[in-house]
């Protein structure tokens, strides 16, 4: 608080024309305590297994580049096989130089995320910043036709026995 002491003897209680700032740091650092506590717990660590995709796909170009990343960790446009050192090369050779060309990037499914996220910086590198990741387009409800040879799915939605 500010306080001032009194140069005369008089009873008359003198203004003070100063903030009284303490308050003020009070709750800003109650606050910034509360964030502090609050943050840690902001953050997600449950590990997830993402479905498939049900949504309408997107029209695809007259000519799209599809950029497979093989289980072998290879690397192959279209049907043939690139290796990494003439990756960037080989691509600006089929988009004739253009950056602004929509990538496809496959995956195989047993290629770790570690992976898919250098061959996304291999291609941010090379300038090409419109990726697209492709999947396999699920049904809505999920029932696979049976195959000759194969068990047939459950009735009830269920494994089959």
């Amino acid at each position: 608080m500010a306080a001032r002491i009194r140069e005369t003897a008089g009873d008359d209680l003198e203004e003070s024309h100063e903030i009284n700032v303490t308050p003020f740091i009070d709750v800003i650092l109650v606050l910034l305590i509360i964030f502090m506590v609050a943050a840690p717990l902001a953050t997600v660590d449950v590990n997830v297994d993402l479905p498939g995709s049900t949504a309408t796909p997107a029209p695809r170009p007259e000519t799209p580049i599809f950029l497979t990343l093989k289980s072998d960790l290879t690397l192959a446009i279209g049907n043939d096989s690139v290796p990494r050192p003439t990756f960037a090369a080989v691509l600006d050779g089929r988009t004739k130089g253009d950056k602004q060309t929509r990538i496809f990037l496959r995956a195989d499914k047993t290629v770790g995320y570690g992976e898919l996220m250098e061959v996304m910086n291999l291609l941010r590198g090379a300038g090409y910043l419109k990726i697209a990741l492709v999947g396999l387009e699920t049904l809505p409800d999920a029932t696979a036709p049976a195959t000759s040879g194969g068990p047939a799915p459950a009735p009830n939605g269920g494994p089959a026995q």
